[in-house]
């Protein structure tokens, strides 16, 4: 066995599980915030407010660390395509997905990222797909599967609203792999975090800011505490920080091993929502959950193979 095989497996070192259980456990918050963030104000403008915090956030971060704020014509053209993808696309269509189906049933279809992630990485990074990581992938599918099952029983509703609810949900998880796999270039690496993410955010809540304003008019804004406490967690946890370290994630262990974040979101959401909303669990979402920490489990100890 070479020496390199015996190294253990990047994804397994406490600089990636770290910030990658930190991710886990503000996004795992995140659905339960949202829902509160829809009511007098449209989704779009929430939006538009959670990523100008979140840029700004940012870039006062890398003023603080005396990280050069300007960026090239490539990085701003970068920054762009990366905050229209993910700031923009993806959580437009999250935010307008939990008006036609819960929160819980959103987080779960949000798991499939895995999938996109894992595809596209192949195609364009090139990354190998190991049996052992596929091996994690399936079985953390079926708990997904159940999970979704779980879900869909609790919130029936009308089948157009929530064949309506998966459909935009799955244009946001298209959305946000290509914004996920664009972090694993070599462009994403050639300039620093804070002010890339900083200008993507910005970016995104400039064009976020103008669809609100030709779709739903003028600005619109609740001054209750708890839209706005949710919105600066919203805009300074889930967004400057929790970026943050998941693009470090995907840059040192690649797309698809980071997207697996998003398979325990759904049982950290759940589990939240038994604390603050009652809610039950069944045996069929109970093994749904083991299912998905025991794929994850395998498929974070997956080594990645040769090219």
């Amino acid at each position: 066995m070479s020496e390199a095989a015996a190294q253990p497996p990047q994804s397994t070192r406490l600089a990636v599980l770290i910030p990658f259980g930190i991710v886990t456990l503000i996004w795992g918050s995140t659905w339960i915030v949202i829902t509160g963030q829809l009511g007098q104000v449209p989704p779009s403008w929430s939006v538009a407010y959670r990523f100008a915090i979140g840029g700004a956030a940012m870039l006062g971060w890398a003023l603080f660390k005396r990280v050069p704020l300007r960026l090239d014509a490539r990085g701003m053209g970068f920054a762009a395509a990366l905050g229209m993808m993910q700031f923009v696309l993806n959580f437009n269509f999250v935010y307008r997905a939990e008006i036609y189906v819960t929160s819980g049933l959103v987080a779960v279809v949000f798991a499939l990222l895995l999938v996109p992630n894992a595809l596209l990485g192949r195609i364009f990074l090139g990354q190998r797909l190991g049996r052992q990581l596929l091996v994690g992938s399936a079985i953390a599918m079926a708990g997904i599967a159940m999970l979704f099952i779980h879900e869909a029983r609790v919130d029936p509703g009308s089948t157009s609203r929530v064949l309506t609810g998966i459909a935009i949900t799955l244009m946001g998880v298209c959305s946000a792999s290509v914004a996920n796999v664009m972090q694993g270039t070599q462009t994403a690496r050639a300039y620093p975090m804070a002010t890339m993410l900083g200008w993507a955010m910005l970016f995104g809540a400039a064009i976020d800011a103008l669809f609100a304003w030709v779709t739903t008019g003028p600005p619109r804004f609740d001054f209750s505490l708890s839209y706005v406490a949710g919105l600066l967690y919203l805009g300074l946890a889930a967004s400057a920080l929790a970026f943050t370290l998941y693009f470090g994630v995907i840059r040192v262990i690649g797309p698809a091993k980071a997207a697996y974040s998003g398979v325990l979101v759904p049982v950290i959401a759940m589990a939240l929502s038994t604390v603050f909303e009652g809610y039950r669990w069944s045996a069929l979402a109970a093994i749904g959950a083991l299912l998905a920490m025991t794929g994850l489990v395998i498929a974070l100890r997956a080594r990645r193979p040769n090219r």
